[in-house]
């Protein structure tokens, strides 16, 4: 059975300053700043956080349904859907709404800018996690608020387990309703700080949340990651990419590799050496949707990088 990804669909559009914005901006004038940057560069990349997970869990070999609200935009996106043989069943189109858009513009120092337009993600309430048997597993990534906090009681009423991974939305809840989704959740993934974010609003220790959850996972960047679980921590080694491009959507593509590990029912050390490698050869292209790769070439990395298969 396929997995049920509940997230945003949205567009990334990136340009890229030939300059630096400190050299733009008076600092002492910030509070009268009005300033345009010419940017010669500009990509818009297919996006969002389902849609990323559902991407690359597609090129692993696994099966996920992209569960999201769009605009009246979505056209293209929709064609970059067919074309990878990614499932829309569960997107659902809001009218006179645009779909999610993050406009970023980056300087020659990588200090960036982003402007987001949430649009019809805000809509995305309105979707419901079925509960007809179809689906083993899921995973509630950023979305609008309120269809995060209604699809993780979905997942929970219908017995399906899933992974919370509150990512940017984090901020968005307090304790007492990030202590719902402690509850409600059988694993966590989190990024270092997240971690310490979700520690201090809910008051328990990271200890004390792994203890509450089947396991918790705490990506760390270069350090690789921990995976707390069974009252052990197993350390992940992080995995050398060919080049450093662009991290945006690193921590999806780690999060279809965690899917992936448990559809298939590997142990924790398998199934975060897959997602670590995910996030290496994400790391190496621009976008989020760029990487590509065949399961056999995917086992052939995974052999090169840890000496042996899964």
């Amino acid at each position: 059975m396929p997995a049920l990804i509940c997230g945003s669909l949205a567009y990334d559009n990136i340009m890229v300053f030939n300059g630096r914005f400190k050299d733009q901006i008076l600092p002492d004038q910030v509070h009268i700043l009005n300033v345009s940057f010419q940017v010669p560069e500009l990509r818009r990349e297919f996006g969002g956080c389902a849609g990323n997970i559902a991407y690359s869990l597609k090129l692993l070999g696994g099966e996920g349904d992209v569960m999201g609200t769009v605009g009246q935009d979505f056209a293209s996106y929709a064609n970059w859907m067919e074309r990878n043989g990614l499932s829309r069943r569960h997107v659902r189109v809001i009218d006179d709404t645009y779909t999610a858009q993050a406009y970023i513009t980056t300087d020659q120092d990588d200090n960036q800018i982003t402007a987001f337009h949430p649009g019809a993600m805000n809509f995305s309430h309105l979707n419901v996690v079925p509960d007809d048997g179809g689906y083993s597993i899921g995973i509630v990534a950023p979305d609008g608020r309120e269809g995060m906090i209604q699809h993780a009681r979905q997942f929970a009423a219908a017995g399906i387990p899933f992974i919370f991974d509150p990512g940017q939305g984090l901020p968005l809840f307090n304790g007492e309703e990030l202590l719902e989704f402690v509850g409600m959740a059988s694993w966590i993934a989190v990024n270092d700080y997240e971690s310490q974010m979700l520690a201090s609003r809910t008051g328990l220790g990271v200890e004390e949340i792994a203890r509450r959850v089947k396991a918790l996972i705490v990506t760390r960047g270069a350090e690789g990651s921990r995976i707390f679980h069974d009252g052990k921590v197993t350390e992940i080694p992080c995995v050398k990419a060919r080049e450093l491009r662009d991290p945006t959507g690193c921590g999806d593509a780690y999060r279809a590799g965690l899917l992936y590990g448990l559809m298939q029912g590997f142990d924790w050390e398998t199934t975060g050496r897959i997602a670590a490698l995910l996030g290496a050869i994400k790391i190496a292209h621009n976008g989020t949707q760029n990487h590509h790769f065949t399961p056999d070439e995917f086992r052939e990395s995974y052999r090169e990088a840890f000496g042996h298969e899964f």
